[in-house]
């Protein structure tokens, strides 16, 4: 095996496929990269067993073979040599070689015969989105997953599918969030996937905001697999049913408060430096066209916030975890939010007054 490369040809598609190399692995090889060098062309492949990257470089190969080698000792090598460096790459004797100028470095090697790979998938369902409306989804959405909840379904996120929409949801049990989109999905019923944690943290970080790039997408029955331009995800799936979020969302609440959403974030952050660090409990106070906000913590310690709103019913008291509401204005792009509520126990649902597609459910706190 034997090639020429540049330093920047490696050196992106590696920062792509090295987040999903563990620090500590149960398994040697699965701290290595798998380079595939032929037809003029590598592939570089890393994997979890949980989620998979392949990264496709063009580039004029020596002597074809495969092999796999440490990976982050790789990017090491990549990021710590000067900009324009042309690397020579060769494999003997179990050992990777790696020339650049003056710089020669041998690494250790494991057969590629030792990688796992993932079996091929057989779609269900094939669709593409623009990687910017994927990206969105997936940030509008994501930080309502749970964290190693024993309600494993839970740790991750639903990606649902039916005729001409996409629409992801994600809840922890103390909140949930939905975004929705309009896509060229032709499916007869609706399709429902769970994506761990994991992936969707990495999707994330290889999805650009470019509205002219596809993201191609294909759902199989245990995988989900995302072509984008020289790079392949794919997935495993939770194995589980996610909750009937439809019957979590507020149906026609009585209540309706209109803020401006930047004011009552500025006015949220004040209030909450003074809240139980542990609970993160505040109170809001409601009146004709006035919200109060109120905070204390264990020490005594009291903060208030007083801010104009649209609001015409009855006064009413009602406590929620202020980290829940901020999640979901920080993700809110319009200047006014709606904040909807059926009563004092109730769950409240906030949206953006300009743009119902995305919808965000919190649950009361008891104060």
């Amino acid at each position: 095996m034997k090639f020429r490369i540049s330093r920047e040809t490696l050196l992106q598609p590696l920062q792509h496929v090295i987040g999903v190399v563990e620090r500590r692995q149960t398994l040697p090889v699965l701290s290595n990269v798998l380079i595939v060098a032929g037809d003029d062309r590598i592939t570089m492949t890393a994997t979890d067993l949980e989620v998979e990257l392949v990264a496709d470089i063009a580039t004029a190969i020596g002597e074809p073979g495969e092999i796999t080698i440490p990976a982050r000792k790789l990017l090491d090598i990549c990021r710590t040599l000067p900009d324009n460096a042309e690397l020579d790459f060769s494999v003997a004797e179990d050992k990777a070689q790696i020339r650049s100028g003056r710089s020669r470095f041998t690494l250790s090697t494991l057969p590629a015969t030792e990688f796992p790979s993932v079996e091929e998938i057989n779609p269900v369902l094939s669709f593409a989105v623009s990687q910017a409306q994927l990206k969105r989804l997936i940030e509008k959405t994501h930080f309502s997953m749970a964290q190693q909840d024993v309600r494993y379904y839970l740790n991750g996120l639903l990606m649902e599918m039916q005729e001409g929409l996409l629409r992801c949801v994600a809840t922890d049990g103390h909140r949930l969030a939905l975004s929705e989109q309009d896509a060229t999905i032709s499916t007869g019923e609706i399709q429902q996937v769970i994506v761990p944690r994991k992936g969707i943290q990495e999707l994330l970080r290889l999805l650009t905001d470019d509205a002219d790039s596809n993201a191609d997408i294909q759902v199989s029955n245990n995988h989900i697999r995302i072509q984008l331009p020289g790079l392949r995800f794919t997935s495993k799936l939770i194995d589980g049913r996610f909750p009937d979020y439809q019957r979590v969302l507020p149906k026609d609440p009585e209540l309706r408060i209109v803020a401006e959403r930047e004011s009552l974030r500025q006015a949220l952050i004040r209030t909450s430096i003074l809240s139980n660090e542990k609970y993160r409990g505040i109170r809001m106070l409601l009146s004709p066209n006035l919200l109060r906000i109120q905070a204390h913590n264990p020490e005594q310690e009291e903060a208030e916030e007083e801010i104009e709103v649209q609001y015409s019913q009855a006064d009413m008291e009602i406590g929620f975890n202020v980290n829940y509401i901020l999640d979901a204005l920080n993700v809110i792009e319009g200047e006014q939010v709606s904040i909807a509520l059926t009563d004092a126990n109730s769950s409240c649902l906030i949206r953006d007054t300009a743009d119902e597609r995305s919808q965000y459910v919190v649950m009361p706190m008891r104060l």
